[in-house]
């Protein structure tokens, strides 16, 4: 394999919501660089970057991948991302090793609310950009409405570099303004192009655009704007120079516009990615703590820098097992050696390092800072791990990724699949780390927890296309609890006589309600030896196992005191275990005197929507016994926040899809317990008891 210089090497991530054209605009810029050798297509299942077959059969993209091509003696890594909400987590966890970023806008719908999410998270990770208008060739396209909203939207200055030579279906090519020369593209998406004079109808509109660029650049730097003042001009030289500082100083955004599937315009961006966007030795020096300190570290992005790298994604493969990809931020990382993962303080052996083309590898000897590979087999290292050299050990900033909103519980078709299904999901949940998986220590239920109802469905797949295991996806059951609104003082008495040994034990408790959240209080005031102090802990044993089934609808109890005053016990036939069932059967008989109540989990809940459909959504959430707190304005869609019982939102990702056309997005949280009104609460003790009927016929 050629070698490159650092200065040379561009990790590029191409970012955008859903539909864009990520993908297709991907395939393009690997075929004009000579990569591949047929431009494939996501509509015929043909391209290097999508090749899972859920991904082939939706036709999107719904896990990263990555692909390298050269490009005028600069090597360019390429991160095709997914940009749908379900599965744009995985876009953020790529992001950190992204030096740079090629945000798609479609030049038919703008910019659109997943846009404005990976924008800000560009932000937050202070990564440069460029702006590809895409879908120029097609109906209704508008360069003018897409850099409008561009301009309106983000707090970066937006610039135009080309302009188009006709639109919609006569779109034909640009006009570079940093050349002054016309682009015409040939129309079969081979990407050839001539050099021709700007036409005489584009001549004085591209002037303005170009005094446009100057002003921009010279208004970027103190020194540019004196000599743009004194001599009303900059040289090519400048321009350029000064456009490069001030896109990676975040001040400047530049827009191409083009076709992806077309091939139209796809060069001069990848020109405009070398020439503008970041080399590993422009972006500031990667930060870490010291292994096992907390003092803060640096590393020069050289090869001759001790290793530090990051592992962003990881990719599982049934038969070719795991595959960790990674950027090395300093020094070097060899095939056939020890490195040490700092996160878990364990060594791993690296075997052979690949370069990633989609699907494909390549071995090779070494990947030295600045790039991106993979490496297959990894023991213990996860997503968001550092992997550094054994001697000078750094930890760089973990990955951090969002909440997880909704659940659903699953069980396998056949019993014999248990273990299998469990197996299966912690090796899917290795590859996606916004996939959940848990048991609720309630009903025992096999939980998964996603990014949405498409995510879930999509693990479900896979569980049956890479692992052969067939599971029934069901409503999760809402975790209700139960507790008391009265107080009561019950005695508990147990007392057997059956020839020999008999059994006694006595107790009196008084019983009170806690405030919300409080759990479970025991309290010992025996005084006198009423009952000797070695039973005491069986009558609090027996207490904690009946608070585990209410005597409402089953659930646990939460939130109740419990003080024991008073009891007496027997010489002979007194014992632990007697104490044991005093206790739960004063406390279930005090359950029942004290007003017993169930409660429900209510959810905090952050809902985007477009501003054309707050109100529709905010009915619906009063529909749902929701209560809305609060309404936050954002730049063209608005963000309400309400609490809401869970059990009205199990299936709220599918509904929001509906009334929002896809556009609304949502995360949510446990809040905190809250007490079930009546009507409701009837119907949810009847189910309960139905459900208990239902299992003893079974046994």
């Amino acid at each position: 394999m050629k070698e490159y210089k650092i200065e040379n090497i561009r990790n590029i991530g191409i970012v955008a919501h859903g539909g864009a054209g990520k993908t297709s605009l991907s395939e393009a810029i690997l075929f004009d660089s000579k990569t591949i050798d047929k431009l494939g297509k996501v509509s015929d299942g043909s391209t290097v970057m999508d090749y899972e077959p859920d991904e082939l059969e939706r036709q999107i993209t719904l896990s990263s991948s990555v692909a390298f091509c050269e490009w005028k003696n600069n090597k360019l890594n390429i991160i095709d991302t997914p940009g749908y909400q379900n599965f744009i987590a995985d876009t953020q966890g790529c992001m950190r090793v992204m030096d740079g970023v090629v945000v798609i806008v479609s030049a038919i719908s703008g910019v659109k609310l997943e846009t404005e999410k990976v924008w800000g998270w560009a932000d937050e990770f202070g990564i440069p950009r460029i702006v590809f208008v895409n879908k120029m060739d097609q109906e209704r396209a508008s360069y003018v409405r897409a850099f409008d909203d561009i301009k309106k939207m983000f707090k970066q200055r937006p610039v135009k570099l080309t302009l188009p030579i006709g639109e919609e279906a006569s779109f034909m090519g640009v006009v570079d303004l940093l050349s002054m020369k016309a682009l015409k593209f040939s129309a079969n998406a081979n990407g050839e192009y001539r050099i021709e004079n700007i036409p005489e109808d584009l001549k004085k509109k591209s002037e303005e655009h170009r005094v446009e660029l100057i002003e921009a650049v010279a208004e970027s730097d103190d020194k540019l704007i004196e000599k743009y003042l004194n001599e009303g001009s900059l040289s090519d030289e400048e321009i350029k120079k000064g456009l490069r500082k001030a896109v990676l100083n975040g001040i400047i955004v530049p827009v191409i516009c083009g076709s992806a599937v077309k091939n139209i315009s796809v060069q001069p961006l990848m020109d405009a990615i070398t020439e503008f966007l970041p080399s590993p030795k422009d972006i500031p020096q990667i930060k870490g703590k010291r292994a096992g300190k907390d003092e803060e570290i640096m590393r020069e992005a050289s090869e001759s820098a001790p290793l530090s790298a990051l592992a962003f994604k990881t990719i599982v493969d049934p038969y070719a097992g795991k595959l960790t990809l990674f950027r090395v931020y300093s020094g070097t990382l060899n095939s056939d050696s020890v490195v040490l993962n700092p996160n878990r303080d364990v060594k791993e052996r690296v075997g052979h390092v690949f370069l990633i083309m989609g699907k494909k590898q390549t071995a090779v000897a070494k990947v030295s800072a600045g790039d991106i590979a993979g490496v297959a087999k990894l023991k213990s290292t996860f997503t968001g791990d550092t992997l550094c050299s054994e001697k000078d050990p750094i930890i760089l900033k973990p990955i951090e990724f969002p909440n997880s909103v909704i659940s659903l519980s699953i069980e396998p078709k056949t019993k014999a699949d248990d273990e299998k299904v469990s197996i299966a999901l912690s090796r899917l949940s290795e590859e996606d780390p916004t996939l959940k998986i848990s048991r609720d220590p309630q009903t025992k239920e096999l939980l998964i927890t996603g990014m949405g109802q498409v995510h879930l469905e999509v693990v479900v797949g896979r569980l049956k296309r890479k692992f052969g295991v067939d599971v029934v996806m069901k409503t999760p059951r809402v975790p209700y609890k139960e507790t008391i609104k009265g107080s009561s003082k019950v005695q508990g008495k147990y007392k057997r006589q059956s020839g020999g040994r008999g059994q006694y034990g006595d107790c009196w408790l008084e019983m009170e309600p806690l405030t919300r959240g409080k759990g479970f209080v025991f309290v010992d005031k025996i005084v006198g030896g009423a009952i000797p102090k070695n039973y005491i802990p069986a009558i609090e044993k027996g207490i904690v196992e009946a608070m585990e089934e209410g005597i409402v609808a089953g659930y646990p109890v939460a939130d109740v005191k419990v003080t024991l005053f008073d009891g007496s016990y027997h010489d002979v036939d007194s014992s632990e275990m007697a104490f044991k069932i005093a206790g739960s059967m004063a406390f279930k008989k005090g359950m029942q005197e004290s007003k017993p109540i169930l409660l429900e989990p209510i959810m905090n809940m952050e809902i985007i929507v477009p501003e054309e459909n707050m109100g529709d959504v905010i009915g619906d959430l009063n529909s749902r016994r929701g209560k809305v707190t609060g309404v936050v304005p954002q730049s063209r869609s608005q963000a309400i926040k309400a609490h809401v019982p869970m059990a009205e939102v199990l299936r709220y990702a599918m509904d929001l899809r509906s009334m929002t056309g896809g556009r609304g997005v949502f995360t949510m949280e446990f809040f905190h317990y809250e007490e079930v009104p009546g009507h409701l609460s009837e119907k949810i003790i009847n189910e309960a008891k139905a459900k208990k009927e239902e299992t003893k016929h079974h046994h």
